[in-house]
């Protein structure tokens, strides 16, 4: 039989259609071997995504090569999709900050808070000023795998503090820290009972004997860490003399140490705190000034003094915040216009998220570093 009689006249000669079927084949082929093995650095063979086409998706690569941003990630043991970007509202995805864009990070009015970034994206550096908690805001909640000690819990947990005030200090956080995370109770109703823990705590302080030299030491040895990044954050508000307020119910003695062992005390930097009175001696006799604990913020001498009348013309302001008590820090601050508020929830996230939702701008979940807020102020201060 000749080809033309059962191809057909109209067919292309034979040997084009081989080729063409060759080519298939080959296709074929290296499209198994690439969604099957690690083959051309498409498959990485335990995390991996599909990479949009219009069509079924057919190779694989991955995660960390994606720069798409609207890629749907799998595991490949497991089978099972998670999200991945592309979910956040077009508002904040005009702003391309893609850390906005996270499961851990939530955002109840995306337009509200697009319009509050763009804002302070287009005022700069200039208009900007930051108010920040201390604990576990600007420092870690947990790192290691272990619980990191809050600024009166480097105390606490210090070897180098007799028995008798580390037991009594942990008695009182046991009665008194789910009275303060407690979201069934008003602020109003937990005021009384944060008095009492911070009146408590701070006479135990007092009466243990603790001197200047031991507290340095204290800190050194500590598990109180910064969050990744942190130092950064530090670099960038002082290189574009944008003033940072660390407004803490800790202990403004340890957060002095801490930052200044684990990065820098900047001249741009004021920390309000609790801070500890030392004799000539240098051992703590009390404390100076008023007492600050996690619901009295506003009511700071701060609010009355003249630092935020000298930086009135600083119309935005960011602020950090872990706990509800967080959000009065910045109350002095009459003359700001954008208020971009930014909170942490390290543990207790189902009973507590919709309030902090209700309450900050921007909640993140259970995250150690500053990526978010670095992110921030990368975009406000014009870096990408």
């Amino acid at each position: 039989m000749m080809w033309d009689d059962r191809l057909g006249a109209n067919q292309p000669p034979p040997r084009v259609t081989l080729v063409n079927l060759m080519s298939n084949a080959v296709l074929f082929l290296l499209v198994v071997m690439a969604t099957s093995s690690n083959i051309f650095g498409f498959c990485d063979g335990l995390n991996t995504h599909e990479v949009e086409s219009g069509h079924d998706s057919l190779l694989f690569v991955p995660e960390s090569k994606c720069n798409t941003g609207k890629c749907a990630h799998r595991s490949m043991d497991s089978g099972i999709k998670r999200e991945g970007a592309g979910t956040a509202s077009p508002d904040i995805l005009a702003l391309k900050i893609p850390e906005l864009d996270q499961k851990h990070v939530h955002i109840k009015d995306p337009e509200r808070v697009a319009k509050i970034i763009k804002q302070m994206m287009d005022d700069a550096h200039h208009k900007l000023q930051v108010v920040a908690d201390f604990d576990r805001t600007l420092s870690k909640y947990a790192h290691a795998g272990h619980v990191c000690s809050t600024t009166h819990g480097v105390l606490e947990d210090s070897d180098h503090m007799p028995e008798e005030f580390k037991v009594k200090a942990r008695k009182l956080k046991d009665t008194y820290l789910p009275i303060e995370f407690d979201g069934t109770k008003t602020i109003a109703e937990k005021i009384p009972q944060m008095i009492e823990w911070w009146t408590n705590g701070h006479a135990l302080i007092t009466n243990s004997h603790l001197t200047r030299d031991l507290l340095r030491t204290i800190v050194r040895d500590s598990s109180s860490h910064l969050r990744d990044g942190c130092t950064w954050f530090f670099e960038q508000l002082h290189k574009h003399e944008i003033p940072l307020l660390i407004f803490s119910a800790g202990l403004g003695d340890i957060i002095t140490e801490v930052v200044s062992h684990q990065a820098v005390l900047y001249d741009n930097m004021k920390i309000v705190s609790n801070f500890l009175d030392f004799d000539e001696t240098g051992k703590v006799v009390g404390f100076v000034g008023d007492m600050i604990h996690v619901y009295n913020k506003n009511e700071h001498a701060v609010h009355s003094s003249d630092y935020f009348e000298n930086i009135k013309h600083r119309e935005n302001l960011m602020l950090l915040g872990d706990s509800l008590g967080d959000l009065r820090m910045a109350e002095g601050a009459e003359d700001v216009v954008c208020l971009l508020k930014v909170g942490f929830l390290n543990f207790k996230v189902e009973e507590n998220l919709e309030q902090y939702k209700e309450s900050y701008d921007i909640v993140i979940v259970q995250d150690q570093s500053m990526a978010v807020v670095n992110s921030l102020m990368t975009k406000i201060l014009g870096q990408s």
